[in-house]
Parts: structure tokens; C-alpha cells; sequence
């Protein structure tokens, strides 16, 4: 799955993965890519966020996440996937949607090697996840593709149209079941960064995602973050639709980033 060799095997068994979920904030949307990334032998902590509190912003978020790491960490056998920590050197945050919100506050308190962002929301210092929508022109770009797609642009939001489209029909019945709620609070919280971390970042887009257009995506990491983003086959929620090119994809960013030594 890797395609990595020996030294992306070497980079991979020491890294603790901490995979932050997008909104409704529930670890089981990484659960495939966390089986995947287990079987390299490193750590993998998905992280199930307060997504239903009204009281949780994103320091909150952030506190959750650095708790969840702090836990495997201190009871080897258990993380947020189920899987055995075993004792790894360079972390490595896996954010989702609206996790790259997160993503930069827990760089602040954890010694961060590498970002990835995944279909992500990535944002401007100051910058609220309520205001990311208009600023980033997400809203006509969605148009703008159901249009070219034959979608018609003003219907009423179906999330079976925008996140569960590219899922076998079992997993789409099994997500869409268990979505979460997610309160409205943290769409109001402001991110409190003065600049975007200086920790080496991959951008990953699913160039299916009906919700944030493929091209939309790549515009706002080249005009955000400088990047240029990397695509595969999927939609927004990708870690479901194409876990297996998400793995090989995060392992070959570590192989990158980390190599047999360390961040380079």
C-alpha cells in the first residue's frame, strides 16, 4: 500500500498519526485509514471532537485532541481507533473539512512534524470558520460546479448528493446513520494564530468533493498557504470513499517530510 520502501517503513513506524475529524467531529470517519496506518506500526489517534457542545470552540477542539494524544500516549493498548500505541518519535496531524481549523492550535502544544490537510478548510489567522465560507468564494464555487454537473444549483442541501455520492451503499447507510450533531458555536470562533505554523503542510483534495470543488480547493491552498495541492479519486468525505489512496498518500508524505532521520 505504501510504495515507500524501507525508509518510508522506518518513517512510518515512528510516527503518531492524530487524525482530526471535520464537522460532527467523530473518529470513526478515519476509521479505515487508521487500520490502514496501524499496519505500518506507528501510533493513530483519531480524535472525536465536542462537536455537539455549544460552550466548545475551537480551543476547545484543540483541547480535545492534545487530551486524546496525552491518553494514548500514557495507556499503551488504547487510542481514539482502537489501535496499540507503540511508542513513536514525530507527530503527524491529519485534518479533515473543518479539523485544519484545529490543526494549527495543536502544533502550539504538541511537537508537530508535518500537516496534512485533507479536503480542508484552510484558513487565515483571525479568520472564523463562519466566515471562511464567503471569504474563500466557496459558496459560487459550489454553484458554479453543480452547474457544469448538471446539478441544479439551488436545490435544498442533500447530504447524500455532497458527501455520501461516491460511497458503497452499506457505508453510506452506516455513515449517514451515525452522523453526528454539530452545534453552530464553533462556526463563531475565532482562530487565534498571528500566521500559519511553521511546520512542513500537504494539502490532499478529493477531486470529486461536490461540497469544495477540486479547483476551488487547489485556488484557495495556492492563494492560503503558497501550496500546491495533491489529488485523488473521491469526494469530501474521501477518508471513506478512497481510504486506500489516503494511506498511501499520508505514508508517502511522511516518507517526504520525515525520511530515516527526521524532518527535512
Amino acid at each position: 500500500m505504501t510504495g515507500t520502501g524501507r525508509a518510508g517503513a522506518v518513517a512510518a513506524a515512528r510516527v503518531t498519526w492524530v487524525l482530526i475529524p471535520g464537522a460532527g467531529g467523530a473518529s470513526w470517519y478515519w476509521h479505515l485509514v487508521a487500520r490502514g496506518l496501524c499496519e505500518t506500526g506507528g501510533t493513530v489517534v483519531a480524535v472525536d471532537l465536542p462537536a455537539a457542545d455549544e460552550s466548545a470552540g475551537l480551543p476547545e477542539y484543540a483541547d480535545a485532541t492534545v487530551a486524546a494524544v496525552t491518553a494514548a500516549a500514557v495507556r499503551p493498548g488504547v487510542d481514539g481507533a482502537g489501535h496499540a500505541p507503540s511508542g513513536s518519535g514525530e507527530v503527524v496531524v491529519v485534518a479533515a473539512s473543518l479539523g485544519a481549523f484545529v490543526a494549527p492550535l495543536v502544533c502550539e502544544r504538541l511537537p508537530v512534524s508535518l500537516i496534512a490537510l485533507v479536503n480542508g478548510m484552510i484558513p487565515l489567522p483571525g479568520e472564523t470558520p463562519g466566515e471562511w465560507w464567503e471569504a474563500t468564494g466557496q459558496p459560487a464555487a459550489r454553484r458554479a460546479s453543480d452547474t457544469r454537473a448538471g446539478r441544479p444549483p439551488d436545490a435544498d442541501f442533500d447530504a447524500r448528493t455532497y458527501f455520501f455520492h461516491d460511497l458503497p451503499a452499506p457505508l453510506a447507510a452506516e455513515a449517514m446513520a451515525g452522523e453526528p450533531a454539530q452545534s453552530e458555536a464553533v462556526f463563531g470562533s475565532r482562530l487565534p494564530i498571528d500566521a500559519w505554523p511553521a511546520v512542513p503542510t500537504r494539502v490532499l483534495v478529493g477531486r470529486d468533493d461536490r461540497f469544495f470543488p477540486a479547483a476551488f480547493q487547489r485556488r484557495v491552498a495556492r492563494e492560503r498557504l503558497g501550496l500546491e495541492a495533491d489529488e485523488i479519486t473521491g469526494g469530501h468525505i474521501v477518508a471513506l470513499a478512497n481510504p486506500a489512496d489516503v494511506t498511501a498518500r499520508l505514508l508517502s508524505y511522511a516518507d517526504t517530510v520525515l525520511g530515516p532521520s527526521g524532518p527535512h
